[in-house]
């Protein structure tokens, strides 16, 4: 049994309307009017500095990673970044790459790709829609 999202009463099996489900959820006011007069009313607010990376909170957040999960579709595993970390240079040089990134407000596109595993729960509502509101539906 699989379990699919459901819009409108109906299960998302095709990738077309999953993002139909999810763009109609998530975009209700897309279409309304907005007074822009109400922009002059926020108030600037000073930019906050995104603190560097440490070498130790790096290393601790690693450390926590089960070995046999995947960190992305390259299917470079926990216990490899793992070594690598160890290896002073490397870490030094990962550090810098990734504050490079934050000083320079970038990041790459494949750095923001994930994959997403939802477990479903014993008495637990299951998270076949894309609302609160869940109801199962099994499709054989």
């Amino acid at each position: 049994m699989i379990e699919a999202i459901q819009y409108n009463g109906h299960p998302c099996i095709k990738l077309k309307e999953l993002w139909d489900a999810l763009h109609n959820l998530f975009n209700l006011a897309q279409n309304q009017y907005i007074n822009p007069d109400l922009l002059d009313e926020i108030s600037n607010k000073e930019v906050t500095r995104w603190p560097s990376f440490l070498k130790v909170e790096i290393i601790e957040a690693i450390n926590k990673c089960n070995n046999s999960l995947t960190l992305r579709p390259d299917k470079l595993s926990w216990r490899y970044l793992k070594k690598i970390v160890k290896n002073e240079e490397c870490i030094n040089k990962l550090i810098d790459i990734t504050n490079t990134y934050i000083d320079l407000g970038y990041w790459l596109s494949h750095f923001k790709t994930s994959t997403t595993v939802i477990i479903p729960k014993p008495n637990k509502p299951h998270m076949t829609l894309p609302s609160h509101s869940a109801q199962l539906s099994y499709l054989t």
